[in-house]
């Protein structure tokens, strides 16, 4: 599963905060945020390693 699919199941149906999607995602609160405000399929444009 890409990463900011992830991002989305944690935050709909898992209920979980940002902070606690950043601390499990390895992500930044700033970036959870602009993920979950993106439309669509909306992919970063950076390649995550």
């Amino acid at each position: 599963m890409d990463m900011i699919g992830k991002v989305r199941r944690l935050r709909l149906r898992d209920k979980l905060s940002l902070s606690a999607i950043a601390r499990l995602t390895g992500l930044s609160r700033n970036t959870v945020k602009k993920w979950l405000k993106a439309a669509g399929d909306v992919e970063p444009k950076y390649r995550r390693c």
